[in-house]
């Protein structure tokens, strides 16, 4: 049987992180409908469509970024992502926003300009715009994508 296409895969990298939504905010957790942080959000949506191995990010504080300019985040997507122009995003692609002193909040595109992301003061993972929401407008971002890392070396660089 051939490989899914890069269509399909990133379809259902989107429809998998559809089902998150309303799931409850919980520092360092990754259980749909129970719990999850932005930063398990995207190892949970990713391992549960067999995109990648789901691994321990190990611990961190929740305001770890507030104190430190070091890019934990960006060290761990860029495992299994290579980071791309803001152009070329498509849904399924990941892109990680700027708070306090890294980059240190991520979310999931999944339609232009319409991301899901786990979200502290809202409690829980939501839709957020990136045109409307004030809390992501005008925030440096930088955007990742799986496919773009499998094209160099295949997927978890076997």
């Amino acid at each position: 049987m051939p490989p899914p296409s890069e269509s399909s895969e990133r379809a259902r990298v989107v429809a998998e992180a559809r089902a998150w939504l309303g799931t409850p905010y919980h520092h360092r957790a990754r259980v749909k409908g129970v719990g999850v942080d932005c930063a398990q959000l995207p190892i949970g949506v990713w391992s549960a469509v067999g995109l990648i191995e789901a691994f321990d990010t190990g611990e961190y504080p929740a305001d770890w970024h507030l104190h430190r300019e070091e890019e934990r985040y960006a060290g761990f997507v860029l495992r299994h992502a290579a980071e791309i122009a803001p152009p070329d995003a498509q849904p399924g692609d990941l892109i990680l926003f700027k708070f306090g002193r890294a980059f240190s909040h991520g979310a999931i595109l999944v339609a232009p300009g319409v991301v899901v992301h786990a979200v502290r003061k809202d409690g829980c993972v939501t839709l957020g715009d990136l045109d409307r929401d004030i809390d992501l407008t005008g925030r440096p971002r930088r955007y990742f994508s799986f496919w773009a890392h499998s094209e160099r070396g295949g997927r978890d660089g076997r």
